[in-house]
């Protein structure tokens, strides 16, 4: 059964840190593009981070660059989001995605992913 789990999300405080996990089955993860995607109330789903999947080069959105770092253990089948100097702007759900049918072109329209983790709720608040 293929699967998207994320995990790791919780309460911290402004400037604190959280590591979010994705953790797939059912597929081997290495070969396919993975975007961390996040989505607070009213908002609309925004990409935060990606990985491809040829080339394991990383991209970042400008509002989490120099903060956020994606990382990828094939051993494990699991892709991270070490999320530090955390603000209360990054409050809102994230999200792991991929896609299985044709080739992620734009890795930051939602659009583009045909298969979503259920997510994980991060609150950055004091």
């Amino acid at each position: 059964q293929v699967q998207l789990v994320e995990s790791g999300g919780g309460l911290v405080q402004p400037g604190g840190s959280l590591r979010l996990s994705c953790a797939a089955s059912g597929f081997t993860l290495q070969y396919y593009a993975i975007g961390w995607f996040r989505q607070a109330p009213g908002k609309e789903r925004e990409g935060v981070s990606c990985i491809s999947s040829s080339d394991g080069n990383s991209y970042y959105a400008d509002s989490v660059k120099g903060r956020f770092t994606i990382s990828r253990d094939n051993a494990k089948n699991t892709v991270y989001l070490q999320m530090n100097s955390l603000k209360p702007e990054d409050t809102a759900v994230y999200y792991c995605a991929t896609r299985f049918v044709g080739v992620v072109t734009n890795f930051w329209s939602p659009y583009e992913y045909d298969y979503w983790g259920l997510g994980t709720q991060v609150t950055v608040s004091s």
